[in-house]
């Protein structure tokens, strides 16, 4: 007894956490799958996407530089009264009255003007965070269909395998047949067997036949799908060495590491960060700006009428130049009253954080009852294969002793494949019931985590 315990510490510690086994082959056949998956490719660029954003939005901080020019020509035609003056002496008048007076001329200016927000009320460092937030959540929620990709994987080679081994069964009982039927010719030339034995015996090869035929063809088809999925060849995956001996799990695993509880979580923090940005709006904002520009009007004339002397006041300008103009300043922003439509905006970003909460409550419940759910059918499957590995055995024995009864006489040739049947249908049924088993496991580290890190090299 003492041992037992021992044999059991020993094997505790080798397995102190809980793992898949797959050989080198098959890993690298997940990686291929992971790669040639069309939606995993997608949501990578998703995220690139969004990772864009944030980067958008942090460069908010960096100041803006814009260089602008500008030239122009100039004619207009106006009218221009001003207060009359008197002149002392003569007693003249200037300026009586309104005087029409036309102008042209020519401008050119150039610029450089660069721009920086110092404070926005915290709307860009928040969005950030809401926008990064974000991005992670959706990360999360991407990492769901790698697992998707692992599960399908492994549940096809598993199948793949299953048509091997009914393969390799159907070859058994063909040899085992052909033995019968050799010694069911010779009882027949002896006059000690009825040609309806022989006919019973081809009868079950050619059920074993098409059988067969059914398992090549599955197994092609399952072959194809595979190289689908991984770009792998047929001829390569059908060669693949892969083990479907029962998964065993040696700990109490938890749903703590669910992507989707861990998405929902990036979810509520991205919520929270928005409550906060749109608060920043009823701040000001304010920030810091500087310009060097040249600016010239050149080539430019005004003819004012002077009904007075009869005469017209013809003003030129060669050039008037102002080269350079530095200017540096700060400027404030602050938008008191937006008809109430900052005010909405906040409502609605609150109204997503409750949301986010309600959904991240209902989702934890439903994956610990998920978790119980896979471990119990887990559980399950232990006992029932254990119930196929004893009919397995009890079919065994019953085939050895029907053979050696048949080859007594003491039964009919439809009770010796009987049991030959019975061999065949319940060795095909333990590797089916193993399968289940391994997927029962798969689906109870599936529900406590993200698969991928279960699968370790055998």
């Amino acid at each position: 007894m003492k041992r037992i315990y021992l044999f059991f510490g020993v094997l505790s510690a080798q397995l102190g956490f809980s793992q898949i086994l797959v050989e080198k082959e098959v890993n690298t056949l997940i990686e291929a799958a992971l790669n040639k998956d069309v939606e995993i490719f997608t949501n990578n660029l998703e995220k690139e996407k969004l990772q864009n954003e944030v980067r958008s939005v942090k460069a908010k901080y960096i100041p803006k530089v814009e260089a602008n020019a500008l030239y122009g020509y100039l004619n207009s035609e106006g009218s221009l009264d001003i207060p009359t003056i008197q002149l002392p002496i003569t007693g003249a008048q200037l300026f009586a009255g309104s005087a029409d007076f036309s102008t042209k001329g020519q401008a050119f200016h150039a610029g450089v003007t660069a721009k920086a927000i110092l404070f926005s009320g915290g709307q860009i460092y928040n969005g950030t965070k809401a926008l990064q937030s974000k991005a992670d959540g959706t990360s999360y929620m991407m990492e769901l269909r790698k697992d998707q990709v692992v599960r399908e994987l492994l549940l096809d080679l598993d199948q793949l395998q299953m048509l091997n081994v009914a393969e390799a069964l159907i070859q058994d009982s063909e040899k085992r047949l052909e033995k019968e039927n050799e010694r069911v010719e010779k009882a027949i030339s002896q006059g000690l067997a009825i040609p309806y034995d022989r006919d019973k015996i081809k009868l079950a090869t050619l059920e074993l036949e098409t059988r067969k035929q059914d398992v090549l063809n599955k197994k092609d088809l399952l072959a194809l799908k595979i190289q689908q999925a991984t770009g792998w060849s047929t001829e390569k995956v059908l060669k693949i060495q892969h083990n479907v001996d029962p998964i065993l799990i040696f700990e109490d695993l938890n749903s703590n590491n669910r992507n989707e509880l861990l998405a929902l979580q990036s979810f509520d923090e991205a919520a929270e960060y928005a409550i906060k940005k749109e608060k920043g709006t009823f701040l000001p904002s304010i920030g810091a700006f500087g310009g060097y520009s040249y600016t010239s009007i050149f080539n430019s004339e005004i003819d004012i009428p002077l009904s007075n002397i009869n005469r017209t006041a013809n003003l030129k300008m060669n050039a008037l130049t102002m080269n350079p103009t530095w200017m540096v300043g700060v400027a404030m922003k602050w938008e008191l009253f937006s008809g109430f439509e900052r005010k909405h905006k906040l409502e609605t970003a609150q109204l997503n954080k409750k949301q986010i909460e309600a959904k991240r409550i209902d989702t934890e419940e439903k994956i610990v009852l998920q978790l119980e759910k896979t471990k119990k059918d887990y559980a399950t499957s232990l006992k029932q294969l254990d119930i196929a590995k004893q009919r397995e055995a009890i079919a065994k024995n019953n085939n050895e002793v029907a053979s050696k009864q048949y080859r007594a006489g003491l039964i009919s040739v439809t009770d010796r494949l009987s049991a030959e049947n019975d061999i065949y249908k319940e060795s095909l049924n333990k590797i089916e019931t193993t399968i289940k088993q391994r997927q029962a496991a798969i689906d109870v580290y599936q529900a406590s985590g993200s698969l991928l890190q279960y699968i370790k090299n055998n």
